[in-house]
């Protein structure tokens, strides 16, 4: 069986798609930017994704492309990069900030100039503009002190909010594996178990069948950590009676989905069921309401009125919907200011959080819009809340 994946063709055309908005912009080059964590950019042009150190890719508006590593990534971007140009600065290295003195590193006007970027007043576009770091921004700077460097980042949500036939396969087969990961965590929590055994188990299972690394870290919380947004499984051990929290990923080639869901080591009841309850609900009428040519803040907009007119307001994080692909949470984000209109094949975690003093709840799956509504790319949550008999 082939492996699921981004053909080399797709990355070619990805070059070209941004070098035609890199004119349309009126600039002469864009840099993306990328780290460990937050690797979609670089490897999105191409498929290397830094580990400790940094990773760029210049794009010229010719469609000239490079990457740029740090000192130690020279050898693993070879083996690992669609782009032939590769380049070594400095500037990407890792965060404990060695000098390297023998080094003879490369600078960006090597790399600008190698895609046929030259000129002393150029304009360069920033299309990560959060992940560029300090020690990035001055290397560009230095080489190039007469530039003009602006914000680009819209060129980075256009070229990614809408996903090809290659893209939503990797998508879907990173849910084939988490459904099997969420039926083998379920099948193991009892009394007495940990938040980070389960996380174990459901790991061994992704990499069991395919998946090249955690969608995002995954986690198991259980009582009071389920309030949490973000954070962290922990060594507490599971109870009979608790609410138990599932948010669980794998990443194919890049892309990132979860499966979020709550299970209770027993019988829900009383205002603990009413509350995940509306969660459901809440998550079920956002599926309802997404097709193509609506526009997102009206969306949003009901969605927090449906939290107002239940009388959970003060429960409201965010949502209804975020942006999902190489990153499991990525632009475009579906929230009251939002002004974009939904386009066929955009692809959302449909992510419904409620949090409160004691405890929350989170229904969590991947969507992708259609002309008339959105496909559903799991069915797992259809199984409602799931109560063990423990």
């Amino acid at each position: 069986m082939s492996r699921i994946c981004i053909p080399e063709s797709e990355y070619r055309e990805r070059i070209a798609k941004a070098a035609k908005l890199v004119r349309d912009k009126g600039l002469d080059v864009m840099v993306v930017s990328s780290t460990e964590s937050d690797y979609a950019n670089a490897r999105y042009f191409s498929g290397f994704w830094p580990l400790f150190e940094r990773a760029g890719v210049a794009i010229s508006a010719t469609g000239e492309a490079a990457l740029m590593v740090g000192p130690e990534s020279a050898i693993f971007a070879k083996d690992f990069s669609k782009l032939d140009r590769i380049f070594v600065l400095r500037e990407f290295r890792e965060s404990a900030d060695p000098a390297y003195p023998e080094l003879h590193a490369d600078t960006f006007a090597d790399v600008f100039k190698a895609i046929g970027v030259t000129g002393k007043k150029i304009k360069i576009g920033l299309g990560s503009y959060v992940e560029c770091t300090l020690p990035i921004y001055e290397g560009l700077k230095d080489s190039f002190p007469e530039a003009e460097i602006s914000n680009c980042n819209d060129i980075m949500v256009d070229l990614r909010k809408i996903k090809s036939a290659n893209e939503l396969a990797c998508i879907q087969e990173g849910f084939r594996i988490i459904e099997i990961a969420t039926d083998e965590v379920i099948r193991n929590l009892k009394p007495g178990v940990t938040e980070l055994q389960m996380v174990g188990i459901a790991q061994k299972v992704i990499y069991e069948e395919g998946a090249e690394y955690e969608g995002l870290p995954m986690y198991v919380f259980s009582e009071k950590s389920t309030s949490h947004a973000i954070s962290r499984s922990s060594y507490r051990q599971i109870n009979k009676g608790d609410i138990v929290q599932l948010n669980l990923s794998a990443k194919i080639d890049g892309y990132s989905p979860a499966i979020g869901l709550p299970v209770v080591m027993g019988k829900l009841d009383g205002e603990r069921r009413k509350i995940v309850d509306f969660c459901l609900q809440a998550h079920n009428w956002t599926t309802e309401h997404i097709k193509a040519g609506v526009l997102a803040s009206s969306i949003a907009k009901d969605f927090y009125q449906l939290f107002v007119d239940n009388g959970m307001k003060d429960n409201f994080v965010y949502g209804p919907c975020h942006g999902t692909g190489m990153i499991e949470v990525e632009a475009p984000w579906m929230e009251t200011t939002s002004d974009y209109l939904l386009e066929e094949n955009m692809t959302f975690q449909v992510d419904t959080f409620i949090s409160g003093p004691t405890f929350g709840t989170r229904w969590e799956k991947g969507i992708a819009v259609t002309k008339d509504g959105c496909k559903s790319m799991t069915d797992y949550l259809k199984k409602g809340i799931i109560e063990l008999d423990v």
